[in-house]
């Protein structure tokens, strides 16, 4: 099978905007602990359309995304305000991305301290950094994009929303003793 040609967005200034909190330190002791977010590109029907989620280390759950046909700021935004949603203020929360420009932007380091979050970024042109968030992407391209055929841009996205769904809720995985994500969350709260 052939691999379609990733992603790849204007990084904007290349710097140290924020340390490698992370440190391919992909361990999580306890939901939202660490996150680690990055967007990613389809090509459908002739059209693009951009995947931006927030993955967490603690048990693999997507905790918020958003799909857009292109990738801007609104869609980060949109994509944190919803995470911000789910956490209290202060929470000891590192969040982890590339060196991308929707992180680089003030706006967005911002919402992150005004919610109590350290940002953290993988190094320049290391993808090994964020692998966690890639291998992600590999499993949604793999079990969706390139093993289903889509009748429209619609049922694609149709799809897409099911398959995460379906990803937090009722996709097994091994390391999580065979239980989903949300259902691994769910039994870690009530035994602590």
């Amino acid at each position: 099978m052939v691999r379609i040609k990733k992603y790849r967005s204007y990084r904007g200034k290349i710097g140290k905007i924020a340390p490698n909190l992370l440190s391919r330190n992909f361990k999580a002791n306890r939901p939202n602990e660490k996150w680690v977010t990055d967007v990613t590109e389809f090509a459908v029907f002739g059209k693009k359309l951009y995947l931006s989620p927030i993955l967490d280390l603690y048990n693999g759950e997507i905790i918020s995304y958003n799909l857009s046909e292109r990738p801007t700021f609104h869609q980060t935004v949109d994509m944190l305000k919803k995470a911000f949603e789910k956490i209290p203020d202060d929470i000891e929360l590192i969040l982890h991305s590339d060196q991308g420009w929707q992180y680089q932007m003030n706006k967005y380091q911002k919402m992150l301290k005004e919610k109590g979050i350290k940002q953290s970024m993988s190094r320049k042109g290391n993808c090994l950094d964020n692998s966690v968030m890639e291998n992600f992407f590999g499993l949604l391209k793999t079990e969706l994009l390139y093993l289903q055929e889509f009748e429209s841009i619609d049922h694609f996205i149709e799809e897409l929303v099911s398959y995460i769904d379906y990803y937090n809720n009722n996709r097994i995985k091994i390391k999580l003793k065979g239980l989903s994500p949300v259902q691994y969350r769910i039994q870690s709260l009530k035994i602590a």
